[in-house]
């Protein structure tokens, strides 16, 4: 018995009376022109949805994620910008935003809907100009960053400078993702992806209710 107890003293001393602890850690920061993936960082999640029993054993997942669908733009009170709360420098009521854009965009825009596939004229936009968020008008995307990604949605492999937010999106289980919203009116418009063409290597993918085109005069 002497040598038990001696022996157990000998551990809490290296230890400590609980035993090795273990820490997880998230990261959050701000990235405002996109223009790679390297200088991404995570955030915790905007929203997760989980079962009552899965909660405990999940929780650690989201907040230990490094890879590319834990990316967030991060935006200060200083700049006027709510991200939890979806509140940006344009804001209106839920009624104004209806009235001011119709049922199919509002539901993109403002309820995180998805356009069905190869619906969008934008689609097949070939001229140079400027895509803007039909929420609020403000510039998202050079046309020239535009390509063929074959999935059925307008994609771009890069905004413009401070156009957009990136949010953690954990409303599917077990498949996180990077929400892309109009960073002036925090409209939905989409997803970015990691399998997109050089020079960034990233697919916005979005949906074509949550623009408008502007072409250049004589395109």
């Amino acid at each position: 018995m002497q040598h038990l107890a001696a022996k157990k003293a000998a551990m809490r001393s290296v230890f400590g009376s609980r035993g090795p602890a273990r820490a997880v850690h998230a990261k959050a920061g701000a990235s405002e022109g996109h223009a790679s993936a390297s200088g991404r960082t995570a955030a915790l999640p905007r929203r997760v949805i989980l079962g009552a029993g899965l909660a405990t054993a999940l929780v650690a997942v989201p907040l230990a994620s490094s890879g590319p669908d834990s990316r967030a733009a991060a935006a200060s009170p200083a700049d006027g910008i709510d991200l939890e709360r979806r509140l940006g420098e344009v804001r209106y009521s839920e009624a104004e935003w209806r009235e001011r854009l119709g049922p199919a965009a509002y539901d993109v825009l403002r309820r995180e809907a998805t356009e069905r596939r190869w619906t969008s004229p934008y689609n097949f936009e070939k001229r140079a100009g400027t895509f803007k968020c039909a929420g609020c008008g403000s510039p998202l995307f050079d046309a020239s960053t535009k390509f063929e990604s074959g999935t059925g949605w307008p994609s771009f492999f890069q905004p413009l400078p401070g156009a957009v937010a990136e949010v953690s999106d954990y409303s599917i289980i077990f498949m996180p993702r990077t929400e892309v919203r109009c960073r002036k009116c925090q409209g939905h418009l989409g997803h970015v992806f990691d399998d997109g063409p050089a020079p960034t290597g990233l697919r916005y993918c979005m949906n074509g209710l949550a623009l408008s085109f502007e072409p250049v005069p004589g395109a």
